[in-house]
């Protein structure tokens, strides 16, 4: 009885009737009418209407932040949330496994980079940004981006949903899938923009606290991956089985699938690293410049007074002759 539930609720989401999985079915399936996508749209409208005021007025914004939000950060969400990668989401958990990277790691760094906050902030005036001002540095959100508590929501995220009967209940109900979905990129956005920091977000560590943080959420990404490729139980228990797709074997899909987060979770953690870095040297030139410039200044104002004491002892002795 069991079994024949679980093919009626895979049967009603569409999912035994797809074909096998290829790079083409990602352009040939789509998923348009979905809470996520109407707030992507949303998104792109409101930052580019926001750069389009900027521009309008004389001010400038740079080309790379609005690339970054629109298509790394947005654009990123969006491939795998309305094409085909969508469509198999509930069917390979390879596939699962690649929007969850998409969607808590690599969309919320490009949207970080946006700096969507920053923007909102010098186009908005008067109680609109206030609003945005107090909501920034309320208490609530001071306590979800601290990086200790924005770390351990992002880590203890997947644990959660993998190992508990969570995953197996979003795969037989819509809107929690998608919600999980939207938990992803939330929680992402709390660990990653803190750590990127342009925008001006409370609880902002320095460098080298930010790049431990990123050290320290790697060997989390390995043991994850290692123990789903290792496990023998399959996530989500027997609703892949029971799909009766012929070409898939949901045990080697699984172990695919915990590379994936395993590699993955290294390899955006070590470009993430790389970008602390890069922000961290720029900093410093800067920080160099601003002393030098003190320096130079503090230098001249040396000068001057000395100057004007040499004139005060000595009113009547001309002037040094510049030739």
């Amino acid at each position: 009885m069991q079994s024949v539930e679980i093919a009626s609720l895979a049967d009603a989401a569409g999912d035994t009737g797809l074909p096998p999985f290829t790079a083409s079915a990602i352009f040939t399936q789509f998923h348009w009418f979905s809470l996520i996508a109407v707030g992507l749209l949303v998104a792109a409208a409101l930052y580019l209407y926001g750069v389009h005021r900027l521009r309008q007025r004389g001010d400038h914004w740079p080309g790379g932040r609005t690339a970054a939000f629109v298509a790394g950060g947005l654009g990123s969400i969006a491939a795998v949330s309305v094409t085909g990668i969508e469509a198999y989401d509930t069917t390979l958990i390879s596939v699962h496994m690649v929007q969850h990277m998409v969607l808590s790691m690599i969309g919320p760094i490009f949207l970080a980079l946006g700096a969507p906050t920053t923007l909102a902030l010098r186009v908005l005036h008067g109680r609109p940004r206030k609003t945005l001002l107090a909501v920034v540095h309320s208490r609530y959100v001071r306590v979800l981006t601290f990086p200790l508590v924005a770390f351990g929501l992002f880590i203890a995220n997947p644990f959660v949903l993998y190992f508990t009967g969570l995953y197996r209940q979003t795969l037989e109900h819509a809107w929690l899938h998608e919600f999980v979905h939207i938990h992803f990129m939330v929680t992402g956005c709390l660990f990653f923009w803190p750590l990127l920091g342009l925008d001006p977000l409370p609880n902002r560590w320095p460098y080298p606290g930010r790049a431990l943080l990123m050290v320290l959420s790697v060997p989390f990404h390995t043991v994850l991956g290692l123990t789903i490729m290792q496990q023998q139980e399959l996530l989500g228990g027997d609703w892949y089985p029971n799909l009766h797709l012929a070409w898939m074997n949901p045990h080697s899909d699984q172990v695919t699938a915990g590379g994936i987060l395993w590699a993955g979770g290294e390899i955006v953690s070590v470009t993430m690293l790389g970008i602390l870095v890069v922000q961290w040297v720029r900093q410093s030139e800067r920080e160099a410049r601003r002393i030098d410039r003190a320096l130079d200044r503090a230098e001249l104002e040396e000068a001057a007074a000395a100057a004007k004491i040499t004139t005060a002892e000595n009113p009547e002795r001309p002037a040094p002759d510049p030739g």
